[in-house]
């Protein structure tokens, strides 16, 4: 009697919303250990990561009343590294309101992930990879999702004056303008250039413009996607110093949109703006998805030599990589997939692949085009790695319809430009001379006019 009385009260409180802890001696999983949870928010989605030594094997329920994701793990007992999950959730999680972990019956822990709003949860398993072991991975993606493109169309039109100046002006044509042929000037020292305000610097002596009275000019919105590499789960590189490649390359891609933004008729997007992972198509899909005039993928990654050094910018390649070590980086790059965990089985897989084998000749050139006028730019503050744009099959740049290079910022992987990437001054500098690159780039490509009004 006693023990069908405490069973009734252990469902009574999960039902109750309660977290019931189950405190006996043997506080061990069945036959496996729990190795880390993780959870993981932001908000295009949240993730919710338990990673043990082998496979678990789980069935899970949707409710849509309140919303709330109930996962069954079978062949485990409630043990304290499970109820690090119910700390995890922090109150700013755009998606998770909290966790509850109970023992649902003997060898089934049920976690019930209480959510804040609607929501299509995936829960899928990933075998191990790199420094991960097995991965049980429950994604929460919102059913409403705001337009990225109005969002970025309504951030203009609430900066634009109430009353335009006169005359009206095209300040990306301005700033063009103000672009030359010449190399740029040598950088300042890291000192000064520390304490530069937010906006690029230009040189001054003009070369082709699209300002106003030019049959190219154009005043609509001009949108630059920024892809920070890795995130969440994957890392990235990281160097001997314990730096990760997926915090740099954030900030530098945070330090250039602040610059890009600067410019009234320019707006930055990042395929992610905070630390979590993104899928290779997904960082396309979504560039697409806000109609942007170039991609920009930066990254800082490792090398098989113990001192690489300098930076590199890459563009795709149909025929093949242009170098062994341009093939060995985008094959690196590629496998972020398998490291920062895709859920193969979603059904737009297939879909996704077709899109990224539709790149066209006439993207590659005017991605060797953005990326010889980068190359430029970077080699004014720093080294450079290889003095001309490389070629490879990077999955990340097959936008067909999107000028996309891919920016390797130094090597993480060498102690002195680990140090480099860490500093504030050199990230500047960085974010400077990648502003620099796209005004020079549209100083001789002007961004053509759009169907959708902007």
């Amino acid at each position: 009697m006693n023990g069908r009385h405490t069973g009734l009260s252990r469902r009574s409180a999960l039902q109750m919303g309660s977290l019931v802890l189950l405190l006996g001696v043997q506080q061990i999983a069945r036959g496996l250990t729990i190795l880390a949870v993780r959870v993981w928010p932001a908000k295009d989605y949240s993730r919710v990561t338990i990673e043990s030594d082998a496979g678990l094997k789980t069935k899970y329920y949707f409710i849509a009343e309140p919303p709330r994701l109930a996962v069954d793990i079978e062949g485990i007992d409630l043990i304290p590294a499970l109820r690090e999950l119910v700390a995890k959730v922090k109150p700013d999680d755009p998606n998770i309101s909290g966790i509850r972990v109970g023992q649902n019956a003997p060898g089934v822990v049920r976690l019930v992930v209480e959510l804040k709003q609607p929501m299509m949860p995936q829960v899928f398993s990933l075998q191990p990879v790199a420094a991960y072991q097995h991965r049980l991975v429950f994604d929460l993606y919102p059913t409403r999702v705001a337009d990225p493109l109005e969002a970025l169309i309504a951030e203009r039109l609430k900066d634009k004056p109430a009353a335009p100046p006169a005359p009206a002006a095209d300040p990306l044509g301005e700033l063009i303008a103000k672009q030359t042929d010449r190399p740029a000037p040598a950088s300042p020292p890291p000192a000064a250039v520390a304490d530069k305000a937010n906006v690029p610097a230009a040189p001054q002596a003009p070369t082709e413009t699209v300002g106003a009275g030019s049959r190219n000019k154009t005043d609509r919105l001009i949108i630059v996607a920024l892809d920070p590499g890795h995130g969440g789960e994957d890392p990235g590189a990281i160097g001997p110093g314990g730096t990760r490649e997926k915090d740099v390359v954030l900030q530098i891609a945070l330090r250039l949109r602040d610059r890009i933004n600067a410019i009234p008729n320019m707006r930055a997007y990042l395929t992610r703006d905070a630390d979590f992972f993104v899928p290779l198509h997904i960082r396309v899909q979504k560039a697409r998805r806000v109609q942007a005039d170039l991609f920009i993928s930066i990254h800082a990654d490792a090398f098989f030599t113990p001192r690489p050094q300098g930076a590199s910018v890459f563009a795709l390649s149909e025929k093949g990589a242009s170098s062994s070590a341009a093939r060995w980086i985008a094959d690196k790059e590629n496998s972020a997939d398998l490291v920062g965990g895709v859920n193969v089985k979603a059904k737009d897989a297939q879909v996704q692949k077709a899109l990224l084998d539709m790149s066209t000749t006439a993207q590659i050139n005017d991605s060797l085009k953005l990326g010889g006028a980068m190359l430029g730019e970077i080699g004014s503050v720093g080294k450079l790695h290889k003095p001309r744009v490389e070629q490879a099959g990077f999955a990340v740049l097959k936008a067909p319809d999107i000028p996309s290079v891919l920016v390797e910022t130094a090597f993480i992987s060498n102690p002195d430009e680990e140090a480099k990437l860490r500093s504030e001054a050199y990230q500047v500098q960085l974010a400077d001379a990648l502003m620099r690159g796209i005004t020079r780039y549209f100083a001789k490509n002007p961004p053509l006019a759009r169907n959708r009004p902007m």
